[in-house]
């Protein structure tokens, strides 16, 4: 028997009768006995034939009555609670205090401004989802027929490929809703130029000119170390509990995949833990924000030594002003960094460390930095543009794999540390483009 009620309202609307009825199996006594099919426990040694066969007929009835309304309250619980995340998640319903709550969890939310979510409820609303459809975002497995990322590989500069995971489009805009309005306004140390409003490759150069040393070194496997539980102890360090903590981290996070095909279907293997994805959009923000213990720690002993300190996502950039009349210390900075960063838990690259004395082109994220004049592109990708806008003029090809569009994006670059140049260049490429 179903009542017009039930069969109207829908499960995430149920559950707080439910839950004011004192739990799952109070609500269906309560739900059982206004049907008129609830049924005491009797004694049947002395029932009659027919009493007998009336006690097991009403007890059937119940049971299946019972059946029917535990399945819907089971329903109704899984439209207003998260309930499992997967394998290796571990996940309790129950927001319980515990004691990496941060002590002054509100005050920290509000000096950072970003809002105040108590439950997956919040979260799901303000990403303009269900609870469901927040667990189908966030949920695990080591083996799935299905992820949110769509995956492809970009050539790198230092030669062979790197994978990007794309978030798909439901996973992106939720991403960029904790971006906006979570990530985005914790706290970033000055030494932090990648990927923040009002900094970029030639803010970071312009620190180190006039330079006796210039050191570069990279951080290893920069997104792939920064793991789940790392994400989750950022977010719970903002000021979120455990629940919200969680679920924001497994927003932000994916583990690496291997695409293999089994029984004519695809799967994606996890290949290690959750990490950051490099392709998610709060990929780099959050990097930021984790290494602002590791910015400070650098730039305190930068300037220790007498050097100066500035970081690009995993460039990390020490130069030794013209100024600095005493001993660089090289080896003293060279061995504490490396301390340092591992004890933050990261890795120097053993292969990428570049030192480059007065002598030798100074680099700083791509920029030349010694000589005359501020941060510049190298004169031979300079050179290379002048030459492709001669042969344009003169009607004849570009090289392979060049393009007007490409010139003019190295056009657009030159203009960043030299206007006037890079203005003069995208005005000969005008003409071209417009034939395009």
């Amino acid at each position: 028997m179903t009542s017009k009620t039930e069969k109207k309202i829908a499960p995430s609307k149920l559950w707080p009768d439910i839950r004011s009825a004192g739990g799952i199996s109070s609500w269906i006594e309560a739900q059982l006995r206004e049907q008129n099919l609830w049924v005491d426990n009797l004694e049947t040694d002395k029932m009659s034939a027919n009493d007998l066969a009336d006690y097991k007929k009403r007890l059937k009835a119940e049971a299946a009555e019972k059946r029917r309304l535990n399945t819907l309250a089971w329903k109704a619980y899984k439209a207003t609670h998260i309930v499992h995340l997967g394998e290796t998640i571990w996940w309790n319903d129950e927001a319980d205090a515990d004691r990496f709550d941060n002590p002054r969890a509100e005050e920290r939310l509000a000096e950072n401004e970003i809002p105040d979510l108590k439950s997956p409820d919040d979260l799901a609303k303000a990403l303009d989802t269900t609870v469901p459809g927040l667990r189908w975002l966030t949920f695990h497995r080591e083996a799935a027929e299905f992820v949110h990322y769509t995956p492809f590989t970009i050539p790198k500069s230092s030669g062979g490929t790197r994978q990007i995971w794309a978030p798909m489009p439901k996973m992106k805009a939720a991403q960029h809703w904790v971006l906006r309005n979570i990530v985005e306004h914790l706290p970033v140390h000055g030494a932090a130029h990648g990927f923040l409003p009002g900094r970029s490759i030639l803010t970071n150069a312009r620190l180190h000119t006039n330079s006796k040393i210039v050191v570069n070194m990279d951080l290893r496997n920069f997104f792939p170390t920064v793991t789940l539980p790392r994400v989750k102890g950022l977010f719970r360090a903002a000021g979120y509990q455990e629940q919200l903590a969680l679920l924001l981290a497994l927003l932000c996070t994916e583990s690496p995949r291997k695409i293999a095909h089994y029984d004519d279907k695809k799967y994606f293997l996890a290949l290690g833990p959750r990490c950051l994805p490099q392709g998610a959009p709060t990929s780099p923000a959050i990097t930021n924000a984790i290494c602002l213990r590791l910015d400070r720690r650098l730039t305190g002993l930068a300037k220790k030594l007498g050097w100066r300190y500035t970081r690009y996502a995993d460039d990390l950039t020490f130069s030794l002003p013209e100024s600095h009349a005493d001993s660089p210390r090289l080896g003293d900075l060279l061995g504490t960094v490396r301390a340092v960063v591992e004890d933050e838990g990261f890795e120097i690259h053993p292969d990428k460390t570049r030192v480059a004395r007065t002598g030798a082109r100074q680099k700083v994220t791509g920029l030349v930095v010694n000589g005359k004049g501020g941060p510049r592109v190298p004169r031979h990708k300079r050179r290379m543009v002048r030459a492709a806008i001669h042969n344009l003029q003169q009607g004849k090809e570009l090289h392979e794999g060049d393009s007007v569009h490409t010139m003019a994006g190295w056009a657009a670059y030159i203009f960043m540390t030299d206007p006037e140049e890079g203005a003069g260049l995208l005005e000969a490429l005008g003409p071209f483009i417009e034939a395009q």
